[in-house]
């Protein structure tokens, strides 16, 4: 094991031992970071530009509003906001969610989900303002378009590799069409998890990253995991997307009175926590990929690990498994008290305003390797406050 997974061990081993601090302050010192941060982040963009991670070299690299991730420092900016209740930082979040304003002109991403109900989608949720909804309803549509009744799925990209791609990614991006208030827009989500629990799930119940579908018939045509190490590996940030994916639509589907759906739902992002509760290690931060050769000495992904401390804590209230609930909630805990700890959470000014170091985008790629990621900090403070609103 090399030097710096035995600092990260040992950190978390410190954490466990009962000498942390209360989750009420922990939230406050995060929170706190993360005033600095976002302000910092607000200063140093150029206009028009959304903050996405670092290259190796500690420069900043940004998108544009196309990228799938430029809902995230939006979505950060409303969390900061929710718990701080400062009016200045609702006015950044007001001012990034804002310059999104222009993907409705006909953009039709299978992320649109991600960009629309990380800003749009809290947005409405904390202010009430039915401004906001206009937009989550029309992405909804746009997103729908994405669909095919031949294949049950929402299309992922557009590619000449393959001919209907579905990545396990599109779980997270039904979220947008629950939001839309359509049965026609349910009946796709519901269709396309359905359809993704049969086809995208192993037997030990860790998933692809890819599926291949056949526009002729809607059969698989194949099975990948492109960002993986291999195509029968376990890449970290896949099986976050599920677990989140499936405990989200079963509230969804609780909430559009749709009993049936919620209890399958349900049972499949239960199967999903239980694997990954066996296979976590210690501190509850995934290495990028579960069968990694190189494990201990890869590295971990704090991205995935903050998704999943997200999951695991709404799974947590969900469960009528009081003792998968218990274990789902304490391993959210000891998630985000690895990712508070220093090791992970960076001091204000450092980092590139980021909140979180060591976050893995595409590995194999060789793409955005132990940097941070922008979703990452948005998921960090999600399940923060999440728990938070855990009975105690």
């Amino acid at each position: 094991m090399n030097i710096r997974n035995t600092l990260m061990v040992a950190a978390s081993v410190a954490t466990l031992a009962g000498c942390a601090e209360s989750v009420d302050k922990l939230a406050d010192r995060v929170f706190e970071t993360a005033s600095g941060q976002v302000r910092l982040m607000d200063a140093r963009l150029p206009d028009g530009a959304c903050p996405r991670s670092l290259a190796q070299d500690g420069t900043p690299v940004d998108s544009d509003i196309s990228w799938w991730c430029s809902g995230f420092y939006p979505g950060t900016l409303w969390y900061v906001y929710e718990y701080t209740n400062d009016d200045s930082v609702k006015a950044l979040a007001v001012k990034h969610t804002h310059r999104l304003d222009s993907l409705l002109s006909g953009h039709t991403d299978h992320d649109l989900g991600f960009q629309t109900m990380c800003s749009y989608g809290n947005a409405f949720r904390i202010t009430g303002d039915k401004i906001w909804l206009s937009h989550i309803k029309e992405n909804a549509s746009w997103l729908a378009k994405r669909y095919s009744p031949v294949t049950g799925v929402i299309k992922s990209w557009d590619s000449e590799k393959w001919e209907f791609p579905v990545i396990i990614d599109n779980m997270m991006n039904l979220e947008l069409l629950m939001a839309a208030d359509s049965a026609r827009l349910r009946d796709i989500a519901y269709s396309h998890a359905v359809t993704t629990m049969k086809n995208h799930f192993r037997e030990d119940h860790t998933c692809y990253h890819l599926v291949n579908y056949s526009l002729a018939d809607g059969s698989v045509l194949g099975r990948q995991t492109v960002q993986g190490c291999s195509d029968d590996s376990a890449w970290a940030r896949g099986q976050a997307w599920a677990l989140y994916g499936y405990t989200m639509m079963s509230r969804e589907a609780a909430s559009a009175g749709d009993p049936e759906k919620s209890a399958a739902f349900l049972a499949q992002a239960e199967k999903v926590a239980s694997m990954l509760l066996s296979r976590l290690p210690e501190d509850g931060i995934p290495y990028w990929d579960f069968d990694s050769p190189d494990i201990p000495d890869d590295f971990r992904d704090a991205s995935a690990g903050a998704v999943m401390a997200s999951a695991f804590t709404e799974l947590s209230s969900l469960t009528s498994d009081r003792r998968l609930g218990k274990a789902c909630r304490k391993m959210a805990l000891r998630q985000i008290r690895a990712l508070a700890s220093d090791e992970y959470l960076a001091a204000v000014g450092e980092n590139g305003n980021f909140l979180l170091r060591h976050s893995v985008g595409n590995k194999p790629g060789n793409s955005e390797v132990d940097v941070p990621l922008t979703y990452a900090d948005y998921y960090f403070l999600e399940a923060i406050l999440r728990y938070l609103r855990l009975p105690s």
